[in-house]
């Protein structure tokens, strides 16, 4: 693995690009692109990926314990987030992340996040 440093947090919404779907839409592999602020990146790694299921705002609280412990292993239906550091063929480091948690009755779909940017530990 790299070891990197970051540049800039974002944390703004991405549109992804995948040349093949993935299978299940809440556990989606890494995106083959992502469009960001009117340009386009296409992705030439995935350096890492991890996967977070913690509960956070309303849901932290709405679970019995023993549920609990299996969410945070397995998740559950919208809770968790999908991380990926990437290297974009422009040369750049980015942390996206898919936050599968629902919006509302009518946006159940969850969203991509561009995270960060971030350069390798031995650049200055």
């Amino acid at each position: 693995m790299i070891d990197t440093v970051p540049i800039r947090f974002i944390d703004e919404t991405i549109s992804v690009v995948f040349k093949k779907p993935p299978g299940r839409e809440k556990k989606p592999p890494c995106p083959d692109a992502f469009e960001w602020q009117g340009e386009s990146y296409e992705i030439a790694v995935c350096l890492s990926e991890w996967i977070d299921f913690s509960r956070r705002g309303r849901m932290v609280h709405n679970m019995r314990d023993n549920h609990l412990k299996s969410a945070i292993k397995q998740g559950s239906w919208g809770v968790g987030r999908f991380f990926f550091r990437v290297k974009v063929k422009q040369g750049q480091i980015f942390d996206l992340y898919y936050d599968r948690s629902v919006k509302n009755v009518n946006d159940r779909k969850g969203h991509w996040y561009l995270l960060a940017e971030r350069r390798n530990a031995g650049n200055k």
